[in-house]
């Protein structure tokens, strides 16, 4: 799924993202750790790994969208 970095906390790893259709949904410092990612800048398009449904959904992922 793709995502655009909405915020990020570079002492914490954590932050959010914006889907496409303008929910934003938070992940945190495990999701940005898993991707490999050094830093996140907030309009960056990112692909993200979502589990679960509606109110139980979490990012379990972040790293940059590659082509």
């Amino acid at each position: 799924m793709q995502a655009t970095a909405y915020t990020y906390d570079p002492e914490t790893h954590s932050g959010s993202v914006l889907l496409d259709d303008g929910t934003p949904v938070p992940f945190d410092p495990p999701a940005f750790d898993a991707g490999g990612l050094r830093l996140l800048r907030p309009g960056q398009r990112v692909r993200i790994e979502v589990e679960g449904e509606g109110e139980q959904q979490r990012i379990t992922l972040v790293t940059l969208q590659t082509f």
